[in-house]
């Protein structure tokens, strides 16, 4: 049976295809039309994962939206009739997006899908799943769980904006909800627009910057905007923001609490939004492990999934797997509305259609390591390259390890494009841009040389699993770049007086370990665990830079600059190691050498795209 899961028209537009309860592929449109988080109809990546799986949109028994757009419009329309005549606004600018498009979804997605299958019976096989429901079937079926316990957090579904359900087999039962507006996800989100970043993809830049800052704010906030009971349950005071009667996420007496009005985008960052966003991760964090530690004590599980964009908070997942009150912790790599589209299909096989659920025998999640998207032949690989004007060398398996890890440890940045695309936000070694952990100005010159962006974000660390444990405070599997731990104390380098003395950015360029390059300035790092079983490349590159350097550790960030998607063609590789100060770059077997390239095909890559 083949079930194919589609998510699209909000943000992060995806597309899953699963096959007897096997993930097959899965893929984010953005990788193929190059607009980040890209809301439309994901044809393209529809048709990748048909191309994939050898078969035709005629051959899927089960297409699944990953929401319900009638319970969406409900919400709309009952919250503007609580705040009317407050809200009219943007109200009158919603209205006709939904009543063109949205509310009509199941005749804009036939109409969609005809075009690949004009004679498919789509009033039989179009499913409909629920955005929270989706949600959790991504979460719980490609665990490595026979049962768990699933708590997803997001901004807002169509009414839930927090879960609870209970996994066991097959089986996935929703037992607890809270509802729009009172909303972890959009209180986070708040502050994202607060402190001048992008809501919906600068939450993250708000993690990392909340180390630079203190927490002065976290009373304000609880006695304030969020009523947080001891369970982790909680409701907003939603006098204090916009999003439901206007088009901004805050208003004026929410500026009036913080002493000041919204920072705007790209103006310089002071403490006071340092400070901003430490209080609320803070109080994140403590929302999060009140929410777990109820939820552990009232079901009894031992095992805990997480999903939703909330899910993709990794700081918080670290505290709650530190916290203990679970054994086993499984996060989503596609946490939010991408992954929707694979909890769409799997809910769509396991709870629409009851079938039969085998867990792997070697205790190993169904994701495959989340590398689910494309992947490219060498010959096709050398073709594109070549085509685009490129200059390269053609090494066998060994020689192109040693390059690439050659060209690492001497403090090079890497561009690595190997294997099948990863699904979801982070870059898991399949698109990369690699450098040496053990450097002290890796850090400032992938930021502002290679990146192109703001020079507080912190680099995560790519590790060989088995030597986690003795430079991280981790002793588990991490495969997805989801938990945060602490660099092992005797790995540190002890600051002066006056280095503790430093507030803010001025932490920026204190080395705080052996590996600088990823240790944030609370000696903190978003750890990837590589795995010879999932990425036996990736694997062995590092295992090669151990041998030359005696560390397991390199810097891994995505494969793009700012604002842009990460890579998905070979073409698209080398457009980005030529605008950029990418030095070195390995596609399949192919070795390019800046220095070799065509100097008229290098482009001004800093200002082609959005900021995001």
């Amino acid at each position: 049976m083949r079930i194919l899961g589609i998510s699209a028209f909000y943000h992060d537009s995806a597309a899953a295809l699963v096959g007897d309860g096997s993930i097959i592929a899965a893929a984010q449109e953005e990788r193929f039309t190059r607009k980040k988080h890209d809301s439309g109809f994901p044809r393209h990546a529809i048709d990748y994962c048909l191309d994939e799986a050898g078969i035709a949109l005629d051959d899927i028994d089960f297409v699944v939206f990953y929401d319900k757009p009638f319970l969406k419009f409900e919400r709309l329309l009952e919250t503007y009739l609580a705040f009317a005549p407050k809200g009219f606004t943007s109200f009158r600018k919603a209205m006709p997006v939904w009543l063109r498009e949205k509310l009509f979804l199941k005749d804009l997605l036939s109409k969609e899908l005809k075009r690949h299958a004009p004679k498919f019976d789509w009033e039989s096989k179009l499913l409909f799943s629920e955005h929270h429901l989706s949600h959790a079937a991504s979460a719980f079926y490609p665990s490595p769980f026979e049962e768990a316990a699933i708590l997803t957090m997001d901004g807002v579904g169509e009414w839930t904006t927090t879960s609870v359900a209970l996994g066991h087999g097959n089986e996935l039962n929703v037992i607890k909800e809270i509802h729009f507006p009172h909303s972890l996800g959009l209180l986070y989100s708040a502050f994202t627009y607060y402190t001048g970043f992008r809501v919906n993809s600068g939450e993250y830049k708000v993690m990392g910057l909340a180390p630079y800052g203190e927490p002065r704010y976290f009373n304000t906030i609880l006695d304030n905007l969020i009523d947080l009971k001891a369970d982790g349950s909680f409701r907003l005071d939603l006098s204090y923001f916009d999003y439901c009667t206007g088009l901004t996420m805050t208003n004026a007496k929410f500026h009036k609490l913080f002493d000041g009005l919204p920072r705007k985008p790209e103006e310089r960052l002071t403490q006071r939004e340092m400070d901003l966003a430490a209080s609320i991760q803070a109080v994140t964090e403590e929302v999060v492990l009140r929410l777990t530690r109820s939820l552990a004590a009232e079901t009894g599980m031992k095992n805990l999934c997480l999903a939703g964009g909330v899910a993709l908070n990794c700081v918080a997942n670290g505290k709650v797997l530190r916290d203990g009150h679970f054994q086993n912790i499984w996060v989503q790599p596609a946490a939010g509305d991408a992954g929707g589209a694979l909890g769409a299909a799997l809910a769509g096989y396991y709870c629409h259609q009851r079938q039969p659920r085998l867990l792997d025998a070697e205790g190993r999640d169904a994701m495959h390591g989340s590398y689910l998207g494309p992947n490219f032949r060498q010959d096709e690989v050398e073709r594109r390259l070549r085509a685009a004007g490129a200059h390269f060398h053609v090494l066998d398996d060994e020689a192109i390890i040693d390059a690439s890890a050659t060209a690492l440890a001497g403090e090079k940045a890497l561009g690595w494009f190997q294997g099948r695309m990863e699904f979801g936000p982070r870059a898991l070694g399949g698109r990369s841009i690699l450098g040496d952990a053990r450097s002290p100005s890796m850090q400032s010159v992938l930021n502002l040389k290679v990146k192109f962006r703001e020079s507080f974000r912190p680099f995560a660390p790519s590790i060989l699993r088995e030597d986690v444990a003795d430079w991280f405070e981790l002793d588990g599997d991490s495969p997805y770049m989801l938990m945060v731990a602490d660099v092992v104390k005797n790995r540190r380098i002890p600051m002066t007086a006056e280095q503790l003395a430093l507030f803010g950015i001025d932490k920026l360029n204190v080395p705080r370990s052996e590996i600088p390059a990823i240790t944030h300035v609370d000696y903190s790092a978003r750890i990837q665990t590589v795995h010879a079983e999932t990425n036996p490349r990736y694997y062995a590159l590092i295992a090669r830079f151990k041998e030359l350097t005696g560390c397991p550790v390199i810097v891994n960030t995505s494969f793009n600059v700012r604002g842009e998607p990460i890579v998905g063609t070979p073409e698209d590789a080398f457009r980005c190691f030529m605008g950029t100060g990418i030095e070195r770059l390995a596609v399949g077997n192919c070795f390019l050498l800046k220095e070799e390239q065509d100097s008229k095909l290098k482009q001004n890559y800093e200002t082609q795209f959005d900021l995001d």
